[in-house]
């Protein structure tokens, strides 16, 4: 089974950049959409950033003009560029695919973004 990797994630300040990998351990090449999402601590977990295979992409009004999500399926790695950090960036992200109500893959570990004021 197909397992997902996230890193990149660290200690930044306000105004800093990230850039987050998803790693996946086969091909995501007829995966159509492929996103990224988050969870602050007592929060549920939110979409932030969706790509499709065609190129298409959708952010979360929260992130729109600062974070940008990329693909690359010859890796079987999906990216997000994080720009201009706020503290309210601050969470876990993880990686997935949706299909439906549910998921392609198992969540993986998800990697930490903290973001210091």
């Amino acid at each position: 089974q197909v397992q997902l990797v996230e890193s990149g994630g660290g200690l930044v300040q306000a105004g800093g950049s990230l850039r987050l990998s998803c790693a996946a351990s086969g091909s995501i090449y007829s995966i159509n959409m492929m996103g990224w999402y988050r969870q602050a601590p007592g929060k549920q977990r939110d979409w932030v950033a969706l790509m499709t295979s065609s190129g298409a992409t959708g952010y979360a009004d929260s992130v729109k003009g600062r974070f940008t999500i990329s693909r690359d399926n010859a890796k079987s790695t999906v990216y997000l560029q994080m720009n201009s950090l706020k503290p309210e960036d601050t969470a876990v992200y993880y990686c997935n695919a949706p299909r439906g109500t549910t998921w392609y893959f198992d969540w993986g570990q998800g990697t930490q973004v903290t973001v210091s004021s």
